[in-house]
């Protein structure tokens, strides 16, 4: 009998608009997103299609001039054995400090140095959760402080705790990050491009750790990453962000095996591989849509080579491809035409699938 999954998070048709001096900008077009205990989800696209965005509503931290015009992100967690869902966005801002940042859900940003405060010790930081949270009396949060750094791989970790932010490297300070962020033990992990500051040797230690973490803990990640191969190396389910829009979802191999929205098709031609014989890399043409516009039709449609006449006109649904993989493009119309990914995509994904494969995956 399969194990009825556990739902902790479900956003529904969350719409985000900003204002601006130029006017008002409708970053976030009806998003839907569900996310499931002990998975991991990335959310991919490139800068600006508002991934940010989506995640900062849910930690309740987005800026002032940000209004939230509809939708619902609904967040259960657990208080002893008892199951509470809240919906975050009738929470105002001291609810979700005392009740929900930090404590249940924590966030990883891209640069540790804007996390961390650079006047206060590492030791002191990460045990202000815990005091402020729990009431963790100050030797106890010491000793799970220094447990913490051990866990997330510093050495020396009583001698640590005495040192300042600017006294540690990159990778270690990122590391602090995560041991604060972890000091809750939080339900949910949500990572912001969490490696992109880091050496690719540091940026691999720093993936393993999360996917460590998570397997002791349980904990629910998402990510948030313009990088595909981070994607490969981490990630259960995968939505494809563009315009504000959730545009492909589906496993990770629905997504990387069987891209079907022509948008993916582009990212996954634009990423770096050795076996390329090109000596440039893909890139999708055009730009992103200018959003304070009213989108008319697919915002993908003007870079899209495979555009049909109905994608200036009407914005696509999402197709249903299988239980798992779903696509917002014209393409997937039964009456559309039959167009197959680019040749040179096609070809890589077969060498993919070959070597993993060969790795038994």
């Amino acid at each position: 009998m399969m194990m009825k999954k556990e739902k902790i998070l479900a956003i529904k048709d969350l719409s985000i608009s900003f204002q601006t001096s130029a006017g008002e900008v409708n970053a976030i077009r009806g998003v839907k997103l569900n996310l499931y205990k002990g998975e991991t989800i990335a959310i991919v696209g490139e800068s600006g299609s508002g991934k940010s965005v989506t995640m900062k509503a849910v930690m309740g931290i987005l800026s002032s001039n940000g209004k939230v015009n509809s939708g619902t992100i609904d967040f259960t967690y657990h208080q002893g054995d008892e199951a509470v869902k809240v919906d975050i966005l009738k929470l105002n801002k001291k609810q979700m400090r005392k009740s929900i940042n930090g404590k249940r859900i924590a966030m990883i940003f891209q640069d540790p140095m804007t996390s961390l405060n650079p006047t206060m010790t590492i030791g002191a930081q990460i045990m202000e959760g815990m005091i402020w949270h729990y009431k963790t009396p100050r030797e106890e949060a010491y000793k799970k402080a220094v447990n913490l750094l051990e866990l997330v791989g510093i050495t020396d970790a009583e001698k640590r705790m005495k040192n300042y932010p600017h006294q540690l490297s990159g990778g270690m300070r990122q590391r602090v990050v995560i041991a604060i962020a972890l000091s809750c033990d939080p339900e949910l992990l949500i990572c912001d491009e969490p490696t992109t500051a880091l050496d690719v040797t540091i940026q691999a230690k720093i993936l393993e750790l999360i996917k460590e973490i998570q397997e002791k803990t349980g904990i629910s990640v998402i990510y948030i990453t313009h990088d595909l191969g981070v994607v490969a190396k981490v990630a259960d389910y995968v939505s494809v962000m563009y315009a504000g829009k959730i545009i492909e979802q589906g496993t990770v191999n629905d997504i990387f095996y069987d891209p079907r929205h022509p948008y993916t098709w582009g990212l996954l031609s634009a990423m770096p591989d050795i076996d390329t014989h090109d000596d440039k890399l893909y890139t999708i043409p055009g730009s992103p849509p200018n959003l304070l516009k009213k989108v008319e039709g697919d915002a993908f449609a003007p870079r899209n080579i495979f555009a049909l006449n109905i994608d200036t006109r009407e914005e696509p649904p999402m197709f249903k491809i299988s239980d798992t993989h779903y696509a917002a493009t014209w393409l997937l119309h039964e009456k559309a035409p039959k167009m197959d990914m680019p040749a040179e995509l096609r070809t890589r994904i077969d060498r993919m699938l070959k070597e993993a494969e060969k790795d038994g995956k």
